[in-house]
C-alpha cells in the first residue's frame, strides 16, 4: 500500500499550482480550493472579494516514497513569485497570496529551511505566509483540473502554459510518465 501525506500551498491562482502538481510524478491528486479565513464552505464569488480572508489554494496529496515535502516545495519556488505581497502577475488580492500551510512541527521546520534556501535565489524578500494548516475547503467543480479543460483558454494560454513548462524543463525528472 503507498503511503500518503498531504501538502497546503497557495502561490497565486490555484489553477496555476494545480495544473502543475497534477504533472508531477509521485503526486495523487491535486485539489484546487480555500484555506485560511473566516467563512465555513466559502464559495469562489465570496473569497474573490477578500472579504472572508481564504486564499485560493491546492491540497496536494502525494507518496513520500516518490517524492519528499523538501522536492514539492522546491517546485513551489520555482512556479510563482514569493516575493509580492498578496499578488501574483495581475491576480491582486489577499486571495493570490503566497502561503505554505503546514500540517505538523515537521513541515513547518522543512518548510522554514525550504524558505532560507529559496531566499538565495531572489533579490526581494520573500513575502510567504506560513501558518499551521487550517480547514480546506475543496473549490467548486468546474475550477477542478481547470488547466487540462481549457488549455486554450486566453489565462490557460498566457500564464498557467509558461508555468506547466518551466516546471517539465526544470524538473523533468519529477514529470508523470
Amino acid at each position: 500500500m503507498q503511503r500518503r501525506e498531504k501538502a497546503l500551498l497557495g502561490g497565486g491562482c490555484f489553477w496555476c499550482i494545480e495544473a502543475v502538481y497534477n504533472r508531477v510524478d509521485g503526486v495523487h491528486s491535486a485539489i484546487s480550493g480555500y484555506a485560511g479565513g473566516a467563512r465555513k464552505n466559502p464559495s469562489y464569488e465570496q473569497i474573490c472579494t477578500g472579504a472572508t480572508g481564504h486564499a485560493e489554494v491546492v491540497e496536494i496529496t502525494y507518496d513520500p516514497d516518490k517524492i519528499t515535502y523538501e522536492e514539492i516545495l522546491d517546485i513551489f519556488w520555482e512556479i510563482h513569485d514569493p516575493t509580492t505581497l498578496n499578488a501574483q502577475g495581475a491576480d491582486k488580492g489577499t486571495q493570490y497570496r503566497s502561503v505554505i500551510y503546514y500540517a505538523d512541527e515537521v513541515q513547518k521546520q522543512k518548510a522554514l529551511t525550504s524558505i532560507q534556501s529559496a531566499q538565495m535565489y531572489w533579490n526581494d524578500p520573500i513575502m510567504t505566509e506560513l501558518s499551521p494548516a487550517p480547514e480546506f475547503y475543496p473549490a467548486e467543480a468546474y475550477h477542478q483540473n481547470y488547466y487540462n479543460e481549457h488549455p486554450t483558454q486566453g489565462y490557460c494560454y498566457v500564464v498557467i502554459a509558461p508555468k506547466v513548462e518551466k516546471f517539465m524543463t526544470k524538473f523533468g525528472d519529477k514529470v508523470k510518465k
